[in-house]
């Protein structure tokens, strides 16, 4: 009997872990206050930027630079625990002779709503065609984390100049199972983020780098956009750094400066 009540007790425990994942998912996911708490300081010259999405929501952005035509715009798209303004910082110290623009995903203060991958998919749309409807801009698409499949459905649907994919994941559903193995993510996801199905046979020059002690993302996740991606004309993998310290690695910032350069020389006149 006691076999029993053994049982019993380790199934009740493995519904509570599975029901306590399925309901913080959105918030384990999309950490908006953490993103929140570490907004930097900007420079005086940092221009606020505001639009409003087809269903209302207002998306709050910051531009960083002037106009460096005939040099691409860099549209940027952080990590799930980033905001706009570090991107858009991080980005114009990398490149300070290139327009920086990047904005706050939906529901990341101060811009509203409630965040999803739905979402992110369709705003990165709306903030493009923004961009351009200002002017024509050659942009390159800067993903950074699960910021890379925000920026892989810009190239899949707008015609980017270039792709950069860093730390990318196969598909969210894929890496989910490596951080949750023991529960069905496959039946108990509500984001879906496929990049490799968004990579696969898109002709945009595409530059992807990973990290080779990646412990959120290993490396092993981004090696099937490897064989997905037509046009890879950089692949990097930084192999002494992990998931956050990569990009204060010499090997990173090279890397990044490589495929830009690259970009600028197949880019269209």
């Amino acid at each position: 009997m006691w076999l029993l009540y053994l049982a019993l007790g380790i199934a009740l425990v493995y519904a509570g872990l599975v029901s306590l994942a399925t309901l913080f998912q959105t918030k384990l996911l999309f950490p908006v206050q953490m993103a929140a708490a570490n907004r930097p300081i900007l420079p005086r010259s940092a221009e606020r930027l505001k639009l409003t999405t087809p269903d209302g929501d207002q998306l709050i952005g910051v531009r960083l630079g002037s106009l460096s035509d005939p040099k691409p715009l860099l549209l940027g798209f952080g990590g799930n625990a980033w905001n706009a303004d570090a991107v858009a910082l991080y980005l114009h110290g990398l490149f300070p002779d290139h327009e920086v623009i990047a904005f706050h995903y939906r529901g990341y203060p101060p811009s509203r709503g409630e965040p999803s991958t739905k979402a992110l998919f369709a705003d990165s749309l709306t903030i493009f065609d923004y961009v351009q409807k200002e002017r024509t801009h050659k942009v390159i698409a800067i993903g950074f984390s699960i910021g890379s499949g925000v920026a892989a459905y810009v190239a899949r649907h707008r015609p980017v100049t270039g792709l950069i994919l860093i730390t990318p994941f196969d598909s969210l559903k894929a890496l989910a199972r490596e951080h949750f193995p023991w529960a069905p993510t496959g039946l108990l996801l509500r984001h879906h983020m496929p990049i490799v199905d968004l990579v696969q046979g898109q002709q945009t020059p595409t530059a992807l780098i990973a990290a080779g002690r990646d412990t959120i993302v290993p490396a092993r996740r981004s090696e099937p956009l490897r064989s997905a991606v037509p046009n890879l004309i950089v692949s990097r993998i930084i192999a002494d750094a992990g998931h956050n310290d990569l990009y204060s690695n010499p090997a990173f910032a090279a890397a990044m400066h490589e495929a830009v350069a690259r970009f600028e020389v197949v880019a269209p006149q």
